[in-house]
């Protein structure tokens, strides 16, 4: 019986042994877990900015001018002889024909002490690439009023830039690298360093005037600059 009983302790020693390095063990696969998952989680998120100076490669003018009269065939009348006074302005600047077209007609009419009045309005659209010929037509439109044309208001130039899908690759990585810049400032204040990028999103890419750069008469201007903003979030090491 006592031998019996030895082994039996023997066996209950050994038992609780292996519990405690299994539980020693699993609390210092615990403790650097965490201490691990708390290292994983630290990270920092900065924005960072690209900007670009552009020049517009689209210009479009959308030109609006009406007639008003008593009957539709010399109101008609006007309207053709305004039409073709902006064909040969735009002739006489070098534009092809295929660069000015129609764009609406638009014909209205209202009876006042039994009088018809009619009024219509026309649009003509110039749509060109060349932006230094579109520049030199705004700067002298005020020949066209001297043709007989009057502009009527929202008659404006309007300049494009098309090609942003060719310049969002590189803008993207410059706003990436200034963002590393500044979780490097960070990391570099509190002691720590900049690991690999933890997230990423890419902002709105916005097209405006240039500081300080405007048309002549104060509206589009080709000259842009394009910006975009990214937020980034880094792991500290």
């Amino acid at each position: 019986m006592t031998g019996w009983t030895g082994k039996t302790n023997a066996i209950l020693i050994g038992s609780a042994a292996i519990l405690s390095l299994g539980i020693v063990t699993g609390g210092y696969l615990l403790g650097d877990g965490l201490t691990r998952a708390k290292a994983a989680d630290r990270a920092v998120t900065v924005r960072g900015l690209a900007e670009k100076d552009v020049t517009a490669d689209l210009a479009t003018w959308t030109i609006s001018y009406s007639a008003t009269g008593f009957d539709l065939p010399t109101v008609r009348s006007e309207i053709d002889a305004n039409s073709k006074a902006l064909q040969d302005y735009f002739r006489g600047m070098g534009f092809q024909p295929g660069d000015l077209k129609p764009s609406s007609t638009n014909v209205s009419q209202y009876y006042n002490n039994g009088v018809n009045t009619i009024t219509v309005n026309q649009r003509m659209q110039l749509r060109t690439t060349d932006i230094a010929r579109a520049q030199k037509a705004v700067a002298g439109q005020f020949d066209l009023v001297r043709r007989g044309v009057v502009l009527q208001e929202g008659s404006g130039m309007v300049y494009s830039f098309t090609r942003l899908n060719d310049i969002k690759p590189e803008m993207v990585a410059e706003a990436t690298r200034d963002a590393r810049k500044s979780a490097e400032q960070f990391a570099k204040d509190s002691g720590t360093a900049v690991g690999r990028i933890k997230s990423a999103t890419q902002g709105y890419f916005s097209i405006d005037a240039r500081d300080g750069d405007q048309s002549g008469g104060g509206g589009d201007t080709p000259y842009k600059k394009v910006r975009v903003v990214t937020t980034v979030e880094f792991y500290l090491d």
